[in-house]
């Protein structure tokens, strides 16, 4: 993958804002997901619009839906969207280094207030993400370009590599944000439910939450596994039991055990 990587500097102006926003100390971290929520409705609008006039942009993906994934067993929190995309050049320009004209003004607003909470009126939404990530990565695919994997730590640059390792998104756009070691609340369940009601009730668009749950199953023995028993039983000491008929029917009955599994 290092191959085709390529490292950029961060606009100054960006570079200053990411700083203030991984050291600051904020109270309302959780607009972060309000914000990348709402930079996903923006990037399905775009696509939407877009096929008023030519349908087959939309032949990469009807759907156009958000869907949020939390992998606890990697602190990761997954935003993912089928809007527009974007490509390698926008990946560059947009989410480094052509700062965007409310960046000053917000950074001056924050300095003053300690308030994070205004940031998507400024129209630097993307880098709240740092207040509970050390480390984020965005996939995004256009129809225009080739699938791209931006990605930072909050350091004074940015990556890009053409994405040769994760499925294909079709169209769209997956941010995906390492999270803090303290930040590991907002990959409950309930607590990204909580934040989308509060937040994010009136986006146009279906937002999807998908969790993995732990269900136990009843499922057929193999046969490897009933002689790797009976290996295992050999090697310990034999007691007689005095079986009744009632035993002897339950031997008759498909041998089964107890699992438990991932379920989505």
């Amino acid at each position: 993958m290092s191959g085709n990587t390529e490292t950029f500097n961060f606009q100054a102006e960006i570079s200053q804002l990411m700083s203030l926003i991984v050291n600051a100390v904020y109270q309302n971290k959780e607009i972060f997901l309000r914000e990348l929520i709402s930079n996903a409705s923006d990037a399905l609008d775009k696509i939407r619009y877009q096929s008023l006039t030519d349908p087959s942009v939309l032949d990469s993906g009807k759907d156009l839906r958000i869907t949020i994934v939390p992998d606890v067993a990697n602190k990761v929190l997954i935003i993912r969207d089928t809007g527009i995309g974007m490509t390698k050049a926008d990946l560059i320009n947009n989410l480094g280094t052509i700062a965007k004209s409310g960046t000053k003004a917000f950074m001056e607003m924050v300095q003053e207030t300690k308030d994070a909470s205004m940031i998507g009126q400024f129209g630097v939404g993307f880098y709240s993400a740092y207040l509970v990530a050390d480390e984020v990565e965005v996939i995004s695919k256009h129809n225009d370009d080739e699938q791209y994997i931006w990605r930072s730590s909050a350091g004074q640059n940015f990556t890009v590599t053409r994405d040769t390792v994760n499925e294909p998104l079709g169209r769209g756009s997956e941010i995906r944000l390492h999270l803090k070691d303290d930040q590991a609340e907002y990959l409950e369940e309930r607590r990204i439910k909580d934040i989308v009601k509060k937040h994010s009730e009136f986006i146009s668009y279906p937002i999807h939450l998908l969790y993995q749950k732990e269900v136990e199953k009843e499922v057929p023995v193999e046969e490897s596994e009933e002689a790797d028993d009976e290996d295992k039983d050999e090697n310990k000491a034999k007691i007689e039991e005095v079986e009744d008929e009632g035993d002897e029917k339950k031997d008759d009955a498909p041998k089964t055990k107890k699992v438990k599994e991932m379920e989505n």
